[in-house]
């Protein structure tokens, strides 16, 4: 005889029904170092201080750079807050979309939190492989299934990382095809492999567990072992460790750059543990946590081009963080040329002089020295910058961008701080001889250029100068002083009809007499009196006929 089937009640769980994660309260002016010390004794992983909520793994990490005198809610971060009674669905969404805890506030206070092992399961969570027909060549997408099938020969799995998976997301127009891939497994195996696969060249950096191939067909393939970093100061370089992919995008810069495409199933499924395609949907730029910039302040200037790039607003506590790092400054391990190379990278952005006024009035060349203040000088300067690198470029001046970059962004400051900004820098020696003279000869020189009356005069002041310095003044002139420089810079080098053998021929003898005839006519020619190569020759018979 059948049995009626039991009917099982359905049980509807509460927020308060899944907390995993403990809270300790503490005042509001409570230290790093104590609020470590109490979620420690109370086994709590994260904070309430005062109004603000501290993770305990930020609290650790705050104290492991020597900040445990830092008030704790400085170091605190928007956690989304939910009632206990809230269902299930309400704390899994707000945990798939990047949100590390949700904190579960009961009638008399915080009650815990949920983590984001609730959401656990396949850690793919999409598909990208509608954006990658899209938006990639079958070429490239063929690379890509051959890399995941070669880390998987080598007992790894590969994934598609950086700019590219953010891009495929925004459905922007791909310009470039250097490929960013990690490798779950030893990196650098698979880069001599693949690079075998498509005839290209491998460099290894053992150091940092990456490797980089050259290919013709397919430009630069970065390959790098998944891996985790510690920072064992402020603004010094990471030690690095092999981890899991997860891992890996836990330690990057921004939401929208943590986010991965497996590339061993075939299907191309998106990772994205920390809510990067939520932040490209609201246009949001938000740093994986609030010490991110202390750790690497150099990410203050990828920041600022990433917003002007990708029409991103850094959140509030993000900006906060910025903040935070650039109180803390100077950053003795910080070199100087991570700052330069940054600076490198802006100048190559359409809007590299918004970007740089935007860094000035955030206070991040502080990081060049402390006493370093962004004037209106200044902001004219680096207004005016891209187009000056535009006229260097035009007529084929071979100018350093970071020099030029580095004197706009010094003009008008005190000596000490000019100075102490370019050694920063990293400039020495022959370049920065350079820098030197062109700051401290370009009042000078402008004065005498427009007190100049022959084109000749003009053309000797400016003759023997360095393209940057050219371009420094140009920079830093007004209309006329523009004008002289496109007139030097435009003369034909053939205008002498005559070289050194030709009045060697007439009789001149070889040595220093040869440069002086021919700078005696080249002038004569620039004041038009001399107009063809007869009368260039008549010149070197008079000049001849004068004892030289």
């Amino acid at each position: 005889m059948a049995k009626r089937a039991h009917v099982y009640p359905q049980v509807e769980l509460a927020a308060v029904d899944l907390v995993d994660v403990p809270v300790a309260v503490a005042s509001a002016e409570v230290t790093v170092a104590d609020a470590l010390t109490l979620a420690r004794k109370r086994n709590a992983g994260w904070l309430a201080a005062g109004d603000a909520s501290v993770l305990r793994e930020d609290l650790a990490r705050a104290v492991s750079l020597g900040l445990g005198e830092l008030r704790a809610a400085e170091i605190a971060r928007p956690l989304p807050v939910i009632d206990a009674g809230a269902g299930e669905a309400a704390v899994r969404r707000l945990l798939a979309a990047g949100a590390p805890l949700v904190t579960v506030r009961g009638p008399k206070g915080p009650a815990g939190a949920v983590s984001s092992r609730l959401v656990g399961g396949a850690l793919a969570d999409a598909s990208a492989a509608g954006r990658m027909n899209r938006g990639l060549p079958a070429d490239v997408r063929d690379l890509l299934t051959t890399i995941g099938r070669i880390a998987d020969e080598h007992d790894g799995r590969a994934f598609l990382v950086g700019g590219l998976v953010r891009d495929l997301w925004r459905d922007a127009t791909i310009e470039r095809r250097d490929l960013d891939i990690v490798v779950e497994g030893d990196g650098p195996t698979v880069a001599r492999r693949l690079a075998r696969a498509v005839g290209g060249s491998v460099v290894e950096h053992r150091r940092f567990l990456t490797a980089s191939i050259e290919t013709r067909a397919f430009g630069r393939i970065d390959v790098a072992t998944s891996r985790s970093e510690r920072y064992e100061s402020p603004g010094a370089l990471p030690r690095v460790m092999p981890a899991s992919i997860g891992e890996d995008l836990r330690r990057r810069d921004f939401t929208v750059n943590a986010m991965a495409i497996e590339l061993a199933s075939g299907e191309f499924g998106l990772i994205d543990p920390l809510g990067g395609r939520v932040d490209l949907a609201r246009r949001r730029l938000r740093t994986l946590h609030p010490l991110s910039y202390v750790e690497d302040p150099t990410r203050i200037f990828r920041a600022a081009r990433y917003a002007a790039r990708l029409g991103l607003s850094p959140d509030r506590a993000t900006a906060r963080a910025a903040s935070l790092a650039l109180r803390l400054a100077p950053y003795p391990a910080l070199a100087g040329q991570r700052i330069a190379a940054e600076i490198e990278h802006i100048l190559s952005e359409t809007r590299a002089g918004d970007i740089l006024a935007g860094l000035g009035r955030s206070g991040a060349f502080r990081l060049l020295d402390p006493r370093y203040r962004f004037t209106a000088t200044s902001r004219r300067r680096v207004g005016e910058l891209p187009g000056a690198l535009a006229w260097a470029d035009g007529h084929a001046l071979d100018v350093d961008a970071v020099g030029l970059a580095a004197l706009a962004l010094v003009d008008g400051q005190p000596p000490v701080v000019a100075d102490a900004a370019l050694a920063r820098l990293g400039f020495s020696g022959g370049p920065l001889a350079v820098l030197k003279r062109a700051q401290a000869t370009g009042g000078a020189l402008a004065a005498e250029l427009a007190r100049a009356s022959a084109p000749s005069a003009r053309a000797r002041r400016l003759r023997g100068r360095a393209p940057l310095e050219l371009a420094w003044l140009w920079l830093s002139g007004g209309q006329d002083l523009r004008g002289a420089l496109d007139w030097f810079v435009g003369i034909d080098p053939r205008l002498v009809s005559l070289d050194g053998d030709d009045v060697v021929a007439l009789g001149v003898p070889r040595g220093p007499a040869v440069a002086r005839v021919l700078a005696e006519v080249r002038d004569a020619r620039l004041d038009g009196t001399l107009v063809n190569r007869a009368m260039e020759e008549e010149h070197v018979r008079q000049w001849l006929a004068r004892g030289g």
